[in-house]
């Protein structure tokens, strides 16, 4: 090779390597958000707790500081956490979670296996004003060691008012960290919080000449999704998500839902238990019992998300399929 070929071969390595940064860094949402290790990047490094924060945070973020996502395909309900959740941690500066007795439990033993002593555990749903936040149905204590407790729903981003309220908390943590793009983090919230206001105007239109509003849900998570778009939740099927209701659960179901004044004809199921039988159990019984029409829809409480579909607008998309799936079985 001669010394023209080696000068040219020098400026094509040269441009490659120059690239590689713009092309992870150059455009939002480049960086794999499952991935278990951490690009050379500025700005602070961010890991939340699962899909629904992971969308409020990289809005907010932008190009100014990277955002992780733990729980893909478990959610806070059943997730344990790995060696590479654990690594990641170890070199992050925020670990969003939702707190309420959902995540921050193991959150916090996630950091203690760390050793990341400086990582910041911020529990949103903490931070909400006390009258935001929303009594569940029951009562998961028995269950999960604790969780649920107080009888407060931590479901809260299940409501786009709510996800704003976060979304808020998010930018306030972001801008005290990285004070020098204080005024990107703010506008980035403003702009994704116009997005939340759009999405709630959208199922506000949706469901706006829906007569029949009452619905039995599949776990007790639709408390701020109910008081935002009216719909009214009138039992609960499974009280610990993935344990069927026991003979004596299930009648009292039936009874809720024959009530001849007020009958209950739709039943939400969640994609994430796509082998439980007692929603279709409850709608053969509620056909045996005379109930008219009475449905099945598929309510996915945006727990847990596929790898490969995680992208900042992935809140967005999904709480419409959800609109659009509850519009279609209301009457």
């Amino acid at each position: 090779m001669n010394s023209g070929q080696l000068w040219l071969k020098a400026v094509f390595v040269g441009a490659v390597v120059t690239a590689i940064p713009l092309l992870i860094f150059g455009c939002k949402g480049t960086t794999d958000p499952n991935s278990a290790t951490w690009p050379d990047h500025p700005g602070p490094k961010v890991v939340v707790s699962f899909a629904p924060l992971y969308c409020f945070a990289v809005n907010v973020a932008g190009d100014d500081a990277v955002v992780k996502n733990l729980m893909t395909s478990k959610g806070p309900h059943d997730f344990d956490p790995t060696e590479a959740d654990v690594k990641l941690i170890s070199k992050a500066d925020i670990f969003f979670v939702v707190g309420l007795g959902l995540d921050e439990k193991k959150a916090e033993k996630m950091k203690g296996g760390s050793g990341n002593s400086k990582l910041k555990v911020v529990e949103l749903g903490e931070k909400l004003d006390k009258d935001c936040l929303c009594e569940g149905r029951c009562t998961h204590d028995e269950h999960h060691e604790g969780e649920h407790e107080h009888g407060i729903d931590p479901h809260v981003w299940l409501s786009p008012d709510h996800a704003a309220m976060l979304v808020n908390i998010i930018r306030d943590e972001l801008k005290a960290a990285d004070p020098a793009h204080a005024a990107g983090y703010e506008s980035r919230a403003a702009a994704y919080i116009t997005k939340l206001n759009a999405l709630k105007t959208y199922g506000l239109d949706k469901l706006k000449d829906k007569q029949d509003r009452r619905i039995v849900s599949f776990h007790d998570s639709l408390a701020y999704f109910e008081k935002t778009y009216k719909v009214k939740v009138k039992g609960v099927l499974t009280k610990n998500p993935g344990q069927e209701p026991d003979a004596k659960e299930m009648k009292e179901l039936i009874k809720i839902c024959t009530n001849k004044d007020a009958p209950v004809r739709v039943i939400a199921t969640e994609p994430q238990y796509s082998t439980s039988t007692s929603g279709e159990a409850l709608r053969k019984e509620l056909v045996a019992k005379g109930v008219k029409d009475p449905e099945l829809v598929e309510f996915d409480p945006l727990e847990t998300v596929r790898p490969e579909d995680l992208t900042a607008d992935w809140y967005e998309k999904k709480m419409r399929e959800n609109i659009d799936k509850l519009a279609e079985k209301l009457k």
